[in-house]
């Protein structure tokens, strides 16, 4: 409800549907009041890997493509987060977070949700396009036997990295 007039003996509030309800201030003094629009904008925490070998200039432009993305909704950001790398995790990856700010208060959760999905889905579909993504490094297995009919091939290994095979 939004508060529509106050005097000295009663304040009157318009409701949603545009009703007037007047309630007097003795009864007021008495409740607890909250204001919706006084609660301060939400924040947010992204947090994502990449691999630690992922060329410079491809973070930069995936930094930039987030950083558009968020300051062309301006109505449910507010323009350039911070990002930043925050950890190494072993020597494989590197944790990049991101910390924007909703154009909300902490009222509406679904909705905060609904925009950090598609936040999400922009990050996921930016890494995609520029061929950034997460990858373990290989690990050595020692075989001890193989049965010698059978041939060994895999196609389980990514194309940028050579196969070596012993003789």
């Amino acid at each position: 409800m939004i508060v529509e007039e106050m005097n000295i003996l009663n304040t009157v509030f318009l409701r949603y549907d545009n009703q007037k309800i007047v309630y007097p201030n003795s009864l007021l003094g008495t409740k607890p009041i909250a204001n919706y629009y006084r609660s301060p904008d939400m924040q947010d925490a992204i947090e994502f890997f990449v691999h630690i070998a992922t060329p410079h200039e491809k973070i930069t432009a995936l930094k930039q493509r987030i950083l558009s993305y968020v300051d062309n909704k301006k109505d449910h950001w507010h323009p350039s987060p911070m990002m930043v790398f925050r950890d190494m995790c072993g020597l494989n990856s590197v944790k990049i977070a991101m910390w924007p700010t909703h154009k909300m208060n902490h009222q509406d959760m679904g909705e905060r949700f609904v925009r950090r999905g598609q936040l999400l889905e922009e990050i996921s579909r930016s890494c995609r396009e520029l061929d950034i993504e997460y990858r373990l490094y290989p690990l050595n297995i020692n075989v001890k036997s193989i049965p010698p009919a059978a041939p060994i091939t895999s196609d389980r290994i990514p194309l940028s990295w050579t196969q070596q095979r012993n003789a």
